[in-house]
């Protein structure tokens, strides 16, 4: 048996852990640097190697999907790749800008901020049908615009990617002093007709769900389970680690916080949540896995794809639910629910981590996980 040797990606450095690894050679061109060095913030050797290994996975997987976007676009003859010499200005392309962006913008950057302005500047390319930054014109914007909006994409999403290229094209114009301008900025990008409004979702039709849920048992009903009486955000939820949840304490819930693939909303969002009912059922299913993230479908350390469990999570309820309700309506209908059995307003925003209004609501610790628990658990016994 011939045993091999794993590479070792990290090295001590006054008695604190740091990762180390070099750019592939092919990809040299899309960073601001030849090697990714990062601290691993721990002087435990042991687990130096473990966040090492698993940051030197999520590496990985980032190169390859760069490098089949680079064989995807040449297919396309769409994203030629930029040469290491300068180009003239006159013919400076939007992939020029991009690769640009990325080796002055992106030292510290996340791969979230390298694949969102790829992605941006490839949408472009592809409605323009070139690839050229100086040949741009005014009446381009609102045809991408309308392509944008062709694709499906919501009004803030076409927000999203217009302010990306904004960047991309805004760098290149000052590095580059090119006589152009910027043709997106200005754009009138307007707001969706018809938002349509998150309705609760009816008593009756929430506890047959919750009966289902417990029925089919799995990890995506695990996820509407949880949310049902808690009333969290879905991407709160889906950012959980099974270390957040705590049942071994005479009063159960989730200490929920931040965490690197996942921020939160507002400073009121980080707090502790009481665990009753289906929600509580939902915990127990959820650390009986032995797994380290409470749902690894929609969540790994390197991102929380919150938007793909919604839309997984919309399509199995909408038959189940009246118009105007959807996975977020779990939230408005746990507002009505403590409402119902008259649950002081300060204390139900404690509960779902809502902003309480009023300076005097800043001061003191706030209301304890007991009171916060009884009334919850008072909630579901008179729902029920």
């Amino acid at each position: 048996m011939v045993w091999v040797r794993s590479p070792v990606y990290f090295y001590n450095r006054n008695g604190t852990y740091y990762f180390s690894r070099a750019v592939p050679s092919d990809l040299r061109h899309r960073f601001p640097k030849q090697k990714i060095e990062v601290s691993l913030r721990t002087k435990s050797g042991s687990k130096a190697a473990r966040s090492a290994a698993a940051l030197s996975d999520r590496l990985e997987r980032y190169w390859d999907s760069l490098r089949m976007e680079m064989i995807y676009s040449k297919e396309l003859g769409l994203m030629a790749l930029p040469e290491a010499s300068a180009v003239a200005a006159d013919s400076f392309s939007l992939t020029d800008a991009l690769a640009l962006y990325h080796r002055l913008k992106g030292t510290g950057k996340t791969s979230l901020f390298f694949e969102s302005s790829e992605r941006s500047i490839r949408y472009l390319i592809e409605c323009l049908g070139h690839d050229s930054l100086t040949s741009l014109e005014v009446s381009d914007a609102g045809r991408f615009r309308d392509y944008l909006f062709e694709r499906g994409m919501s009004s803030s999403s076409v927000k999203r990617v217009f302010s990306s290229v904004r960047a991309v094209i805004n760098l290149a114009i000052r590095e580059h002093g090119l006589s152009v301008t910027n043709v997106f900025s200005g754009t009138f990008i307007p707001d969706d007709e018809v938002k349509k409004k998150r309705l609760p979702i009816p008593a009756d039709a929430l506890l047959g769900i919750q009966r289902e849920c417990m029925a089919l048992d799995d990890e995506p009903r695990w996820l509407i389970a949880l949310i049902s009486d808690t009333g969290m955000r879905l991407s709160e939820a889906c950012g959980l680690q099974a270390c957040d949840i705590h049942l071994d304490v005479d009063t159960p819930y989730i200490n929920l916080v931040e965490h690197p693939w996942r921020r939160l909303k507002t400073t009121s969002s980080s707090r502790q949540v009481p665990l009753v009912g289906a929600s509580l059922w939902a915990a127990h299913r959820i650390l009986a896995t032995g797994s380290t993230l409470a749902f690894p479908k929609y969540c790994s350390e390197a991102k929380c794809n919150a938007n793909s469990a919604s839309a997984a999570l919309n399509k199995w309820l909408k038959p189940r639910v009246p118009d105007g309700c959807v996975i977020h309506s779990f939230r408005h209908s746990l507002r009505d629910r403590l409402r119902a059995i008259e649950c002081p307003a300060d204390i139900i925003d404690a509960i779902g981590g809502w902003t309480t209004e009023g300076v005097g609501h800043q001061y003191g610790k706030g209301h304890s996980l007991e009171l916060k628990f009884r009334w919850s658990e008072k909630m579901v016994s008179e729902s029920g």
